[in-house]
């Protein structure tokens, strides 16, 4: 039966080779094949002589293809030998031969391959969807590397093409006499093929073959236009500038990162019209916000509401958006970090590294408490409670802009010590970051390898630990011997240009922002430490830097706060109101209750009456549990109902911090500085 079933299928490939006449008569011989394989077809003399008649076919078609690839090779011989062609000739002419030799090999290998794979699905069990399901994925493997090797060959002609167009060139060249023009152009052109041949990096020939790699089908989506003529010829200028969106199975969408062409300036209009579009409505929805009260951040959050994928959906580059929002961030806790002073954070360095510590750990206990008695894994516990326990510094940056903060005799200002709580907030995000692969081993990992699991999660504790260090004595030789002259250079060299200062602030930033992330420490404390360096320089400094930076950070500001609305998402929101709420409200109340608790431990009695304050400022969910469940979600650490309930939590306690924020400045600031701070 096997046997019968290997020559059906040989015949069954090799009669579409042998030209049949019209569909009608593929579908008999299909079926012919199924009644051979079954054994209940025609009498076996019948059977053979079909066989028989079938294989010859085939056979007679291989044969043909062994006579015309001997041609090509002595035709490509005698191309070789001919001294009356020039080099571009000989070129054009043997690159089209072997283009011709390749395809006929292809077209027999695409024969045995469908063979072996008919001879597969006929011995399978059709009732088994695990083996039609690998089956499926073998046919899909093979029409990738297909249509990869199609790709591949359609290069390959154009590249001949070009070899055609350079030896009629020759020619005409070698008929007719050159102007100077004419001599000069040529030249010029040489040059531009040699810069393209120097600048082109065969990226897919160097990396398709990389471990890890996988060809995926992708569609690519050209903009729809009501006038087809301008839609065919935009169509066209796309196809040269590469500029079209590319979708692949898994609807994951790109775009143009880096042309194979870089002589070409190119730019991306999605990204352009987007930016252009969260500007325009962040607008009203900004002055909304402020005619009833509500802080302008909430109106940018509700553009990107509307203009995400829950909305209109018309942002097309969420990914590059969010990238420009993280700058926003950047200038921001510079800013903060510029209100910060030295001698602020020395006053107040004990409560910021113990508070926070003390408020995760009792987190992390109540989260492994709850977990138990819901029969939640440990490791999905951990998560979350962390998750939970970070605040944003962002949002409470906003809040404290512009106030008028000024130290009582024998207290400790609030915003020192919020702000200097929210700095080591960020230090555990990314040490929570790093240690993050570890946890997920650790969740999967046998009990006889749990000690050698904590001991890697110490020692990537005590490798944070060490970089900040390095940090914090970097900070220290930048302060004594650095910042100072730098200042003063730029300061001499910005005299009616503020140009230079703006750029040399704004270096100074990213310098400090890549030396905490090669020390593996998190890129906003830099940006935070940068501030606080600059403004030991004296308060006149700190004015004029202020001035000059704040406009940037505004804007930038907006579009981070847009990026956060992409991924609210109020239908989700409305469907499990009553649920979401109460999670909120639970998070808000216990954040609130373990920060009043721990800061009643830990400051000082003179300065009890800020705990209210700083709780306040400290109860919701920073916007980095974005990053982090999604992280989580593709490792597998919590569900995809987990992931969109910690999103939904988070943003619902973002909207409820500024009227917690209120009530708090409301109840324990002095009235001259309560108009400052709200």
């Amino acid at each position: 039966m096997r046997a019968t079933g290997f020559i059906s299928l040989w015949t069954l490939v090799s009669l579409p080779c042998g030209q049949l006449a019209n569909p009608a008569e593929h579908e008999d011989v299909v079926k012919h094949a199924i009644k051979l394989h079954r054994g209940k077809g025609a009498v076996i003399a019948q059977r053979k002589q079909w066989v028989l008649e079938s294989c010859r076919k085939l056979s007679g078609l291989l044969r043909q293809k062994n006579v015309v690839l001997n041609k090509l090779k002595n035709a490509i011989r005698a191309v070789e030998k001919d001294a009356g062609l020039s080099d571009e000739e000989k070129l054009f002419q043997v690159h089209t031969f072997e283009i011709f030799q390749k395809e006929l090999n292809e077209s027999e290998n695409s024969v045995f391959q469908a063979i072996h794979g008919l001879q597969r699905a006929l011995q399978g069990d059709y009732k088994d969807v695990v083996n039609m399901k690998e089956s499926s994925r073998q046919r899909l493997e093979a029409l990738r590397e297909a249509a990869i090797k199609e790709e591949m060959e359609y290069v390959e002609l154009l590249a001949a093409e070009k070899h055609q167009v350079e030896a009629l060139k020759n020619m005409q060249h070698q008929n007719k006499s050159l102007s100077m023009l004419d001599e000069i152009l040529e030249d010029v052109r040489k040059a531009a093929d040699r810069l393209e041949e120097e600048i082109e990096e065969h990226a897919f020939d160097d990396n398709k073959s990389v471990r890890g790699v996988n060809f995926e089908a992708v569609l690519r989506v050209e903009e729809d236009e009501a006038n087809s003529k301008r839609n065919a010829s935009k169509r066209e200028v796309e196809d040269d500038l590469g500029l079209s969106m590319l979708i692949d199975s898994q609807n994951n969408q790109y775009i143009l990162t880096k042309p194979r062409d870089s002589t070409i300036p190119r730019a991306d209009h999605h990204f352009i019209k987007d930016i252009v579009t969260i500007g325009m409505l962040s607008l009203p929805c900004g002055w909304l916000c402020t005619t009833i009260g509500l802080p302008t951040m909430f109106g940018y959050i509700i553009c990107g509401v509307l203009l995400g994928p829950s909305g209109l959906n018309s942002i097309k580059s969420i990914v590059q958006v969010e990238t420009l929002g993280e700058f926003g961030v950047f200038f921001t806790l510079f800013l903060v970090g510029l209100e910060f002073s030295p001698e602020r954070l020395r006053k107040v360095w004990k409560i910021s590294l113990q508070g926070p510590c003390y408020m995760t750990v009792l987190m992390i206990a109540f989260g492994l408490l709850w977990g138990h008695l819901l029969q939640i894994r440990p490791t999905q516990s951990v998560f979350i409670s962390t998750c939970l326990s970070l605040s944003s510094t962002p949002l409470v940056s906003r809040f404290l802009a512009g106030s008028v903060r000024g130290d009582k005799e024998g207290d400790i200002d609030y915003s020192s010590v919020l702000l200097g709580m929210l700095v080591m907030q960020d230090v555990q995000l990314g040490l929570f970051i790093a240690v993050m692969p570890t946890l997920i081993q650790a969740g999967v990992s046998t009990h006889s390898s749990i000690f050698k699991e904590i001991l890697r999660i110490l020692i990537l504790i005590g490798q944070i630990l060490f970089s900040l260090a390095a940090v914090f004595l970097i900070c220290l030789v930048i302060k004594t011997y650095l910042i100072g002259p730098y200042y003063r250079k730029l300061h001499a060299e910005s005299k009616g240009n503020k140009e230079i200062l703006i750029l040399g602030i704004t270096a100074f930033i990213f310098l400090m922002l890549t030396i905490t992330e090669l020390l593996d420490v998190s890129m906003e404390l830099g940006c935070f430490l940068a501030g606080a360096l600059i403004s030991s320089q004296g308060h006149m400094v700190s004015e004029e830097i202020m001035s000059c930076i704040e406009p940037i950070r505004d804007f930038l500001a907006i579009i981070f706060f847009a990026s956060i609305g992409l991924h609210v998402f109020p239908t989700f929101v409305i469907y499990e109101l009553t649920v979401l709420l109460f999670l909120t409200l639970s998070v808000v109340i216990m954040k609130f209750v373990l920060a009043v608790l721990v800061l009643s431990l830990i400051l000082p009695k003179t300065s009890q009456y800020i705990k209210w304050i700083v709780s306040a400022g400290l109860a919701q969910v920073s916007e980095f549990s974005f990053v982090l469940g999604s992280r989580a979600r593709r490792a597998g650490i919590i569900s995809r109902e987990v992931y969109l309930l910690i999103l939904s939590v988070t943003t619902l306690s973002l909207l409820l911090a500024p009227a917690l924020w209120r009530a708090a400045i409301m109840k324990c600031v002095p009235r001259p500085e309560r108009r400052s701070s709200t």
